[in-house]
């Protein structure tokens, strides 16, 4: 059940992507797609009976792997500095065009 309001959640930032016109709303639908993707990772890599090799007493035991810990965290504050990056985009082309619909602005931009 999980798996599939994740993979629903990817989709709906898919398709938000693709049909939305407005570049804001293009920017959102991103950060829902890239939160669908890291939530579909963390629900895979999770598995019970692990425990945390620092916080552990017993030397025999299943360990968790930090590996996609570090790695979602890379993945969170590399999608958060692309979603800035977008932003200050989004924000420059505001100053020249007074909408932000992509068909206008392709319109407006065309020699």
């Amino acid at each position: 059940m999980l798996e599939a309001c994740v993979f629903a959640t990817v989709l709906c930032g898919f398709f938000g992507i693709i049909l939305k016109r407005n570049l804001m709303m293009k920017i959102i639908s991103m950060d829902v797609m890239s939160t669908g993707v890291i939530a579909y990772y963390v629900l895979i890599a999770s598995r019970g009976g692990l425990v945390t090799p620092i916080l552990a007493n017993n030397q025999n035991g299943n360990y968790a792997d930090p590996v996609p810990q570090a790695v979602i965290l890379t993945a969170i504050v590399i999608g958060f500095s692309i979603q800035a990056l977008m932003l200050v985009g989004v924000m420059k082309l505001a100053h020249d065009n007074p909408t932000l619909e992509t068909s206008e602005i392709e319109q407006n931009n065309t020699p």
